[in-house]
């Protein structure tokens, strides 16, 4: 069963009541369907109702749900003929960054994403989503391979952040985000981009510096989180959620601002109430965005992406 959010709270009362009607109706004689669908009416257009004017924090909330679609399920759920491929050449494997080659709707990409895990294993052993420099380095590598051969590129970010670990520092933590960006830049296939979940500081921008940066309805992208905005601002870290609203993270402000170019639509309730419904919407997006751009020559897309980056801001 998904996790109620703090801000569900009315909608996981409606739905406590639905499960203790059929649990007293349970083998008994007693005609409870007209109450239930009543009932589910109700919840259902509660949370419609909520997710139409969520702050900006509660969108935050929501883009970390722990039940959110990770790197993995958007793999099993776009592509077929998927290959995994590891290690930096350098160092070692980071599993908090994930990249290889398969295809969407026959079309060859190489998809680079952050995998957060779903459960409490798989959440330690990829880092919560938190690459390592050697991580950063594998999709640097994959990127390079992917423009020698000519095969567009799809990055799926979602993280709070690139690990801060000392380690992470010692072997080269923002040289390893500065050349992945630069990389980015510099490739002569297409680059697209989507926000899935959590957009965080450079350890997200590594990943995003594409033709066309996605961003799920409800997902979020910012330099830092508002956690860490509040703590320097306000010396309280319990202001985040004013922290949220100043820092526009959401997807309808960026939109605007032009840091991202679509918004794709998610679930009612979220990408975590229904992921197939979710993937479905990010394919089909990627799928429109790489028939505008698989057409355009190497330099074009090089100056496309450089243009986009540059009149950022210029409203």
């Amino acid at each position: 069963m998904t996790a109620f959010l703090d801000f569900e709270k009315p909608v996981a009362e409606l739905q406590a009541r639905i499960a203790a009607l059929r649990e007293t109706a349970d083998g008994g004689e007693a005609d409870i369907s007209v109450e239930v669908s009543r009932i589910e009416a109700k919840a259902d257009k509660l949370l419609r109702d909520t997710y139409t004017k969520l702050t900006p924090w509660q969108k935050t909330q929501v883009a970390r749900h722990p039940d959110r679609p990770h790197f993995r399920d958007y793999v099993a759920g776009m592509l077929s003929d998927f290959t995994l491929l590891s290690g930096d050449r350098a160092f070692g494997d980071d599993q908090a960054i994930l990249g290889g080659l398969g295809y969407i709707d026959g079309r060859r990409v190489m998809v680079i994403g952050h995998e957060k895990g779903n459960d409490t294993a798989s959440r330690i052993r990829h880092n919560f989503g938190m690459g390592r420099p050697e991580g950063y380095r594998k999709a640097i590598r994959l990127m390079q391979l992917a423009d020698r051969f000519g095969v567009p590129v799809v990055t799926l970010v979602d993280t709070s952040g690139a690990f801060p670990g000392v380690q992470a520092e010692e072997r080269g933590q923002a040289e390893a985000i500065a050349r992945s960006t630069e990389q980015c830049l510099a490739l002569g296939v297409p680059m697209i981009s989507a926000i899935v979940g959590e957009g965080g500081s450079g350890g997200a921008i590594a990943l995003a510096a594409g033709n066309r940066v996605l961003m799920f309805e409800h997902a979020v992208y910012a330099v830092i989180s508002p956690e860490g905005c509040a703590s320097i601002l306000w010396r309280s870290g319990e202001r985040a959620a004013d922290a949220a609203e100043a820092m526009k993270v959401t997807a309808s402000d960026l939109n605007r601002l032009k840091v991202v170019d679509r918004i794709v639509a998610e679930p009612v309730g979220g990408a975590h109430r229904n992921p197939a419904v979710a993937i479905a919407n990010l394919k089909m997006a990627i799928v429109d965005e790489l028939d505008t751009l698989t057409p355009m020559t190497s330099q074009a897309l090089r100056t496309d992406r450089r243009n986009k980056f540059l009149s950022m801001g210029n409203l």
